[in-house]
């Protein structure tokens, strides 16, 4: 459990990095299987423009940099094949890069953070102050730590996808389907133990409603138990893909001379709009989790 000190003290984050490595595994494996279907599509007379946003948006078994592909490696486990595909890699990359970011801002104790350190602070305080508290009341300080990782781990993989020869692990509908898998089951087991299981039944169907209607509300309510992760999954996924897609067709066009000096524009115009959307979803996709898990232990709210 992380508690969140007052604004002019040191949140402690080095927590936050050890609760990365127990958040982001399960959610790493959810992606290796786009990568069988990705390799060996290089036709013969594909555009620039095709090629460039293969290589960009979809995953694949190796890594390419500077025109070599290192193989990736690819585990058994119980029988079961475990490939590390570029979006895997992605996402690892991603949490080292965070998790020695936060030893880099608090390897020193400070009364009044300063630099990197209070960049993270800021983030800290803005969450648990706007975020997680006006939704999950007094029992905010237990769910900082799951809401803090996934919010820097979602941006991280966010602007990995900007970095040269990198690419975002949140463009894949794998990766954004087990972060909101992690949401869905926040959802259920706390709402079980909040209101206990007959409770958390009950809140499926609203108060005063007729008992002749209650068959059709039941299915509705259940339906709607899921349909919030999905909106989690496709938001971020399409809102990270679609940015990365439109750069990397602006980048396709420079192969033709004409155009060069409009392409490379417009692809620096959408990066920077690229790294705002980056924070943006983060939030995005935080918020509405908090909203979510605030909705399933407080049904009446």
């Amino acid at each position: 459990m992380i508690r969140i000190p007052p604004r002019r003290s040191r949140p402690n984050l080095l927590l936050l990095a050890s609760a990365l490595i127990s958040y982001f595994c399960p959610a790493a494996f959810f992606c290796p299987a786009m990568a069988s279907g990705t390799a060996g599509h290089e036709g013969g007379g594909e555009s620039a423009v095709v090629e460039t946003l293969k290589h960009d948006l979809l995953d694949a078994p190796d890594y390419e940099i500077l025109g070599f592909h290192i193989p990736l490696p690819e585990f058994y486990i119980a029988g079961y094949s475990i490939r590390v595909t570029k979006h895997v890699l992605m996402m690892f990359i991603a949490a080292v890069v965070l998790i020695l970011l936060i030893a880099t801002a608090y390897r020193k104790r400070q009364v009044v953070p300063h630099g990197l350190a209070n960049f993270f602070e800021v983030i800290v305080v803005f969450l648990r102050d706007e975020v997680v508290r006006p939704n999950l009341g007094e029992e905010s300080h237990r769910f900082m730590p799951y809401f803090l990782t996934l919010f820097f781990f979602i941006l991280f993989s966010n602007l990995l996808g900007l970095v040269p020869w990198g690419a975002s692990p949140t463009a894949n509908i794998n990766v954004t389907a087990g972060l909101a898998s992690l949401t869905l089951l926040l959802m259920i087991v706390m709402g079980i133990l909040r209101q206990g299981p007959i409770g958390y039944l009950r809140s499926f169907i609203p108060p005063g409603v007729p008992i002749f209607v209650v068959p059709i509300i039941l299915p509705i309510e259940i339906i709607g138990l899921f349909v919030k992760p999905f909106a989690l999954t496709m938001r971020l996924f399409a809102n990270m893909l679609g940015g990365h897609a439109v750069i990397a067709a602006f980048l396709g066009l420079i192969a033709t001379p004409l155009i060069a000096p409009l392409s490379i524009a417009g692809a620096l115009a959408i990066s920077l709009l690229e790294i705002f959307v980056a924070f943006l979803q983060a939030y995005i996709f935080v918020i509405l989790s908090a909203v979510f898990i605030g909705m399933s232990m407080h049904p009446s709210h």
